[in-house]
């Protein structure tokens, strides 16, 4: 799909001008599944990546996907929000030719061997071999619509065009039609996304779009044999409660898709990775403990099953923590110490506390959790820590540093503390090096990644409960002995 205020492709120079052309350079025409068909088989043969930026459905969806090519079959997605049906539904179109030969000036993108209306085959006939023949890029064969309650007939289907009319034509003439999205989508690849929220008398006029490929505008039948791929997503019935896929249009569809969140932490991170627009750097522990939180809220009791937690909440949460990390940097970049003012920004675990109120708005609670959504979450992220804490740091002698505070020294850090000023405090602590190895911070880490490592220890034996903790007045936080 070409992205918004992108140029258009250009057509290479040696591509067929005119219909006499393409037929001497031995041009075959494909129906649109054809080509879906051929191209999927040809990337199957090759290993080329079928879908690529699709993560987690290896296994499980993209098999189906792929049955459903092969067999010519338009489809229909179901799942929760945020498990990127859109973003599957958009990779489909790398899988049509690059370019497409269509004759000059068509509304319907009607190839030049296989005219639709009666005004382009008049054409053809006229004009013969001589037929202009223009080149349309794979980027713009897509269309779509995302449904809403006051879509009409005529966004979809057409409607009769009254100026036409008021030009003298007939009503039986199909010149008088203004062809909607799905006829002009013709030759490529249709997508109706959330199709439940489509009025059931709107969806009842894709029914021949899907059977008999022919469209009925104002009772004037016009048979038109489009040469369409459609695809459309939608959340499950039981919790949309906004309205259904009508059973005629279900029994239409040749293939229904169930889709759903990633299986596991590895994928959740590399979901992260992939999507996440980071302003500052963001450790992999960090990440991980985000992937799990992402989880932990999903799996909680305390949150709607129904509604889901969307991929894009552990993508938001990442780019906050980001976000947080560079505002204390540009903050310390004002502050009197030099070592302050050199801060390079890097995300630690104490940045993540921000996101329990800023994406809050992204879950749906129980009935019964009204005014409690920040505890629940805060307890959450806490889970997710301690849960990342074992997994990265099970087994190392961190004794060094509940030694730090066993005289009843404590350390503070917090959003505005420098990472100078965190190492101070700690100094040199034994097991330090092998703990910041094993977060994955490497043999020579910056200042602000060890710190990161640091603060992260420190949490995370407090949530084991070996270290005790305060939060201060003024926002820091105080790591001391269990008194």
């Amino acid at each position: 799909m070409t992205a918004p205020n992108q140029a258009l492709p250009v057509p290479p120079a040696d591509l067929p001008g005119t219909l006499g052309a393409l037929k001497a350079a031995g041009h075959e025409y494909k129906t649109v599944k054809r080509e879906l068909r051929a191209n999927l088989l040809a990337r199957m043969r090759t290993g080329e990546d079928r879908f690529p930026g699709i993560v987690g459905y290896d296994d499980t969806v993209l098999p189906e996907v792929e049955r459903a090519l092969l067999a010519g079959h338009d489809m229909v997605l179901l799942g929760e929000r945020g498990q990127g049906k859109t973003r599957l539904i958009r990779s489909l179109v790398a899988l049509l030719d690059e370019w497409t030969p269509v004759i000059d000036g068509s509304v319907l993108n009607e190839h030049p061997l296989h005219p639709l209306t009666p005004a382009s085959r008049a054409l053809v006939a006229e004009a013969g071999d001589d037929l202009a023949v223009d080149w349309l890029h794979r980027s713009v064969r897509y269309g779509e619509k995302l449904a809403t309650p006051d879509t009409s007939v005529g966004d979809l289907i057409g409607d009769v065009d009254p100026i036409r009319l008021a030009q003298g034509r007939t009503l039986g003439d199909p010149e008088t039609i203004h062809f909607g999205l799905v006829p002009r989508a013709n030759r490529g690849i249709f997508a109706v996304n959330e199709l439940p929220d489509l009025a059931e008398r709107i969806q009842v006029a894709l029914l021949n779009v899907l059977e008999e490929r022919d469209i009925q505008v104002r009772g004037y039948q016009l048979r038109l044999p489009l040469d369409l791929f459609l695809v459309d997503s939608a959340n499950p019935e039981d919790y949309t409660n906004r309205g259904r896929i009508i059973t005629p249009l279900k029994d239409r569809f040749g293939a229904e898709i169930r889709t759903h969140y990633p299986v596991d932490v590895d994928l959740e991170l590399a979901l992260v990775r992939q999507e996440a627009d980071l302003v500052a750097e963001v450790p992999e522990h960090v990440l991980e403990v985000l992937a799990r939180f992402a989880r932990a809220v999903r799996e909680s009791p305390s949150v709607d099953p129904r509604s889901g937690v969307s991929a894009r909440f552990a993508i938001a949460a990442a780019e906050t923590v980001a976000a947080a990390a560079l505002r204390r940097s540009g903050l310390l970049a004002g502050s009197a110490s030099e070592e302050a003012r050199g801060e390079a920004p890097v995300a630690r675990v104490g940045d993540a506390v921000s996101v329990t109120s800023t994406l809050r708005g992204k879950v749906e609670f129980e009935s019964g959790e009204e005014g409690r959504e920040i505890e629940i979450l805060a307890h959450l992220l806490r889970t997710a820590t301690a849960e990342t804490f074992r997994a990265r740091l099970a087994g190392l002698d961190l004794s060094g540093f509940t030694a730090l505070v066993a005289e009843g020294a404590v350390i503070e850090t917090g959003e505005l503390v420098s990472s100078a000023e965190l190492l101070r405090q700690v100094g040199t602590v034994p097991g330090l090096a092998k703990a910041l190895d094993r977060l994955g911070l490497g043999d020579a880490p910056t200042p602000e990644q060890a710190a990161a490592g640091v603060e992260f220890v420190l949490e995370g034996l407090h949530l084991t409960r070996r270290l005790g903790k305060d939060v201060t007045e003024s926002g820091r936080t105080v790591y001391g002995g269990r008194g």
